[in-house]
């Protein structure tokens, strides 16, 4: 059976979530064997306003680019998750911000729900905000194993600024530890 995976990071403006999109479908694509595509979407306004990033990730051509059966989902706002929740599969991972997500209980009967503290984490564990979409890559991979970690690693080495390469470095590895967690201890929210 053909490999086929569609993940979706949501936030407002600012937040990162087409960059990490990006990481994901260039890991993809120039370091495995697998085809990708990443559609970003966003409002009119540049910070604040609903914006996320499909991302496919196939061993076969990808003949539509649209997601239509999101397997992952990550929200890091609430007006993402509500705007976009609507194509997840029945099962599906749902990794949401715990300070600024919701969850409704019927989604969480649906879904897989993992509620995780990004923001606060990035900012003061890891020491800036703007690693906080790093972290939320690190933990999508430990929990879904959708690429190779090595592949993914590289890219995000290529893809940040230089200035700021240890501290998003230390971002992936933290949010690789909680995902594989994640993974092994199964959803926060029943």
């Amino acid at each position: 059976m053909a490999f086929h995976y569609e993940l979706r990071f949501g936030g407002v403006g600012g937040q990162g979530s087409l960059t990490a999109g990006t990481i994901l479908a260039h890991a993809a694509v120039f370091r495995t064997k697998y085809y990708a595509t990443q559609v970003p979407t966003y409002t009119s306004q540049v910070r604040g306003g609903a914006a996320k990033a499909d991302i496919i990730i196939s061993d076969e051509p990808i003949t539509f680019p649209e997601s239509t059966n999101v397997d992952f989902f990550l929200s890091t706002h609430q007006k993402a998750y509500d705007a976009y929740k609507g194509d997840l599969k029945e099962g599906a991972y749902v990794l949401v911000d715990s300070g600024l997500v919701v969850v409704p209980d019927e989604d969480a009967k649906k879904y897989k729900v993992y509620e995780y503290p990004l923001v606060r984490t990035a900012k003061y564990e890891i020491g800036n905000v703007v690693t906080m979409n790093i972290l939320a890559v690190g933990i999508c991979l430990g929990l879904t194993e959708v690429l190779p970690i090595d592949a993914v690693r590289d890219t995000v080495k290529e893809e940040v600024p230089a200035a700021f390469l240890d501290m998003n470095m230390k971002a992936f590895d933290m949010g690789l530890e909680v995902g594989r967690k994640f993974k092994a201890e199964g959803p926060t929210k029943k």
